[in-house]
């Protein structure tokens, strides 16, 4: 009766665990940028049926990768604080179950985007995942503290990827989008590196504040904040956005500098962490302000 009874929480578990794996809540944020993509990449709203088909594809490729990424740590997140309890760390999903699972969430993904959005997505999706996967993951992260500058080029490819989704075609504006997320990275990462410098050096992983120290990483930061408030200028100088927009970016990217200045000259155990947790509203909050610029900016015409 008991292991009759234990078998829907043993379900219930291995599910949560596989659901761990995708990373959700950075898929999420993946998935909001892209989709603010779609609804860019034209004036009026884009096909229903075309954009479910974009973001469940993209979606389900960018969870792959997540996964792809639990396998390739597993031996590093055993060893640090942050990542030990994750699924295949702890051996609550094998390798082969967690490589099974990501190959049908790619294949799937890929198919989808290939039969239903088109080709050119499928693919540049495919080679974010490719390059999270295999060239920061596993190749990247292990040999440069530049690691997070160099391979964040995949975790800023969403927006392109939605903009493509509805067009089939590699537009000006989206790879302004895509130069937003990828100068928004490092100072999003290496604040939370900071505050878990010492489970990165345990483990020999080559980050900032490893290699080059806490200092040197803090003024890093704080000068990567302020090209990003530059390069957020851009969308508006270009005639893409906005007033709407121009505020917003102004507000948020003031924020995150203020949060970088804190950290660099008046730092509090917990500054690193909460510049980290500004960096993620940051971006959200940025992506839904170009939305709404978006369609203010269209009815105003």
């Amino acid at each position: 009766m008991l292991k009759v009874l234990s078998l829907p929480q043993h379900y219930s578990q291995q599910w949560r665990d596989y659901y761990q794996l995708t990373k959700p809540k950075v898929v999420a944020l993946l998935v909001l940028t892209a989709w603010v993509g779609m609804m860019l990449a034209q004036p009026g709203l884009p096909k229903l049926g075309l954009m479910i088909a974009a973001t469940i594809g993209i979606g389900l490729l960018s969870a792959a990768a997540a996964a792809m990424n639990h396998i390739v740590d597993q031996r590093i997140d055993a060893q640090m604080a942050r990542t030990y309890n994750r699924p295949v760390a702890r051996g609550r999903l094998s390798t082969t179950q967690a490589i099974k699972f990501s190959l049908l969430l790619a294949g799937v993904g890929f198919l989808l985007l290939f039969i239903a959005v088109n080709p050119l997505t499928a693919w540049l999706t495919l080679a974010s995942l490719f390059g999270y996967a295999v060239v920061y993951t596993m190749f990247l992260k292990r040999a440069t503290p530049q690691n997070i500058v160099i391979g964040g080029l995949a975790g800023a490819m969403p927006p392109l990827l939605g903009w493509t989704a509805m067009t089939a075609e590699v537009h000006a504006h989206a790879l302004l989008l895509v130069m937003i997320i990828f100068t928004w990275t490092p100072p999003h990462f290496w604040a939370l590196a900071i505050h878990r410098r010492d489970d990165y050096a345990k483990v020999n992983m080559p980050m900032l504040p490893v290699t080059h120290g806490i200092e040197f990483t803090k003024s890093a930061i704080f000068l990567y904040t302020l090209v990003l408030f530059l390069v957020c200028l851009l969308p508006y100088l270009v005639g893409m956005t906005g007033a709407v927009y121009l505020l917003g970016s102004t507000v948020l990217n003031l924020g995150f500098i203020w949060y970088a200045w804190q950290l660099k000259f008046n730092a509090k155990p917990e500054t690193a962490m909460a510049t980290f947790k500004f960096s993620i509203w940051h971006l959200m909050v940025l992506f839904l302000v170009l939305l709404l610029d978006h369609y203010w900016f269209i009815s105003a015409l």
